[in-house]
């Protein structure tokens, strides 16, 4: 990697795939297998050299793995050949995964022994199917043993990644990340972790999703780094990967820090190397519960999936803002794109004029969105309005320039002729000791608007409860759940992100425990047959909408 602080003018990733030949240290774990660098740029090469035999120039490539090494391998192999990988979710099925893999145009389909299962009945016209962990596999390479990384055909331009974003609604989107975007935020990212060629990055995260490619391995590719592979997400494996692989650096998303905590505590807890951790959606209240108890930083970004949009937390954030805005990045209202006033916030941190400071954070700036694959009503809808990035986040920003996130624009709650941000109302309530799990929801007031419904993982016992939000003091009087949905575990995506599409579709049409609190009323009591049965018109609208 190039002198710390520099990012390189337009590199590829075959480029940084090929400066690992003639590297022999240990470079990329799996279980019991180790690879060294250049074992890892020689294998990405005979992958590219088949590839080359079976499909024409440029040819898509699914990918239908958990994270072995195989799937970095292919990824790299793509570099070199210039063509693109499309990461397929395997907890996809039947028309939707077919779906998937052809909406891509894939020419080859790159999976292992344990999921096929998945593809059997499937319709795949034109797929040519590779089984990493077959004789015939590894027949098929071995006459591309000698090849070497060649990557002076590539370019930035060159589509290198087909990733699907998790949308909440209709099928998901492929966004489209060239080479030359990929390697710069590898560049990027290793920069601002100061990451070298003695770290080792942990991928736990899926990598069909884009965090873990981005996030980790681009970084770890850039800088040198070496890669050490879990198969699929474990907290009870986790420390003990950390240790076995001396893991530096690792990402998450969703409920993965959750599940980490949630596991038995252990004095050796601190007894690791591991130092930085940087993803989503882990909260400050379980950022600073991670910290306290093994001593690792959690840096807290925000970033949208097609790469329209970041914010970059840096010292001196105010506590529950994710960062300061960076040129180009306003908070507008989606209705009349006009830009919304500043976030005013009392003594207690509770946002006092949200129905006006709460918008849509959009780029008006240059951004690397590079589009969807064969999506133009997708990609018409993130530049809807001036040609800017909408990025379908809402958020609001204090005069200072710090941005608070407010939820994605279907978590809009609007209770009394009140915009209230899901994202802050969560905030509030993960403080509550029975709670391992929130997310907050609007459901249809029988009358007019919404009222506010949340989920709950862990304990619940309705007088503390009423008690915990009454000593809140930046709880808003229109904040506190109508509702309160009690779950054993939280029902998540595939990446781990708590699954707010379906929370909003059952609304109150679930046999779980549910507590309401009725109109006036302070304490909270069992939602019966007949309560339902008085919100079960308003229930249709929300089944519409989610």
């Amino acid at each position: 990697m190039e002198s710390k602080g520099t990012v390189p003018d337009r590199r590829t990733v075959a480029e940084l795939v090929a400066d690992r030949w003639g590297d022999h240290r240990p470079g990329l774990w799996c279980e019991d297998r180790t690879l060294t660098h250049h074992e890892t740029a020689a294998g990405a090469a005979a992958r590219a050299a088949l590839l080359a035999e079976l499909a024409p120039p440029r040819a898509h490539v699914g990918v239908l793995l958990d994270n072995t090494p195989e799937f970095p391998l292919w990824l790299s192999a793509a570099a070199l050949a210039r063509s693109a990988v499309a990461g397929i979710n395997p907890t996809r099925r039947g028309a939707e995964l077919a779906r998937d893999i052809l909406h891509t145009e894939c020419r080859v389909l790159v999976t292992e022994r344990a999921h096929l299962p998945l593809l059997r009945g499937l319709d795949l016209p034109g797929v040519r199917l590779l089984v990493t962990d077959t004789e015939e596999y590894d027949a098929l390479l071995a006459p591309c043993a000698d090849a070497r990384p060649e990557p002076a055909g590539a370019g930035p331009d060159d589509r290198l990644l087909l990733y699907f974003t998790s949308g909440s609604t209709g099928a998901p989107k492929a966004a489209i990340c060239t080479q030359g975007r990929l390697a710069a935020a590898g560049y990027a990212l290793a920069r601002q972790f100061d990451v070298g060629p003695d770290d080792v990055h942990y991928v736990c995260m899926p990598m069909f999703h884009g965090n873990a490619v981005i996030a980790d391995w681009a970084p770890a590719l850039a800088a040198g780094a070496g890669v050490a592979l879990r198969r699929r997400f474990s907290a009870s494996g986790f420390l003990a990967d950390v240790r076995r692989y001396r893991a530096t650096y690792f990402t998450y998303v969703g409920r993965a820090v959750q599940y980490l905590l949630a596991t038995e505590a252990r004095p050796d807890d601190r007894d690791h190397p591991l130092r930085v951790g940087f993803g989503t959606e882990a909260g400050a209240v379980d950022a600073a519960a991670f910290r306290r108890r093994f001593g690792v930083r959690l840096v807290e970004g925000y970033g949208s999936s097609e790469g329209g949009a970041a914010v970059q937390w840096s010292p001196g954030t105010p506590e529950g803002a994710v960062g300061r805005a960076g040129p180009g990045l306003v908070v507008l209202d989606p209705s009349t794109g006009e830009r919304c006033p500043s976030a005013v916030f009392d003594g207690a941190g509770r946002l006092l004029n949200g129905d006006e400071a709460i918008g849509e954070l959009v780029n008006q700036g240059a951004n690397p969105f590079e589009g969807y694959w064969r999506n133009e009503e997708a990609e018409a809808e993130r530049r809807r309005w001036g040609g800017w990035y909408w990025t379908g986040d809402l958020f609001c920003q204090d005069a200072e320039g710090y941005l608070y996130f407010a939820g994605r624009t279907d978590d809009r709650i609007r209770v009394d002729s009140e915009n209230l941000a899901a994202a802050m109302i969560e905030n509030i309530l993960a403080r509550y000791d029975g709670a391992d799990a929130v997310a907050v929801y609007a459901v249809p007031d029988p009358v007019t608007g919404d009222q506010v419904m949340a989920a709950l993982a862990g304990s619940f016992d309705p007088l503390g409860f009423a008690e915990f939000l009454l000593a809140q003091p930046d709880l808003g009087t229109k904040m506190a759940p109508r509702f309160v949905r009690v779950l054993d575990r939280m029902p998540v995506t595939a990446t781990n992100k708590i699954h707010r599409a379906r929370l909003r579709q059952e609304g109150l049409t679930t046999q779980d425990p549910t507590w309401w609190r009725p109109p006036g009323e302070t304490t909270y009591r069992r939602l019966t047959a007949e309560d339902r049965e008085e919100f079960e018109r308003p229930m249709a609208r929300v089944r519409k909408r989610g």
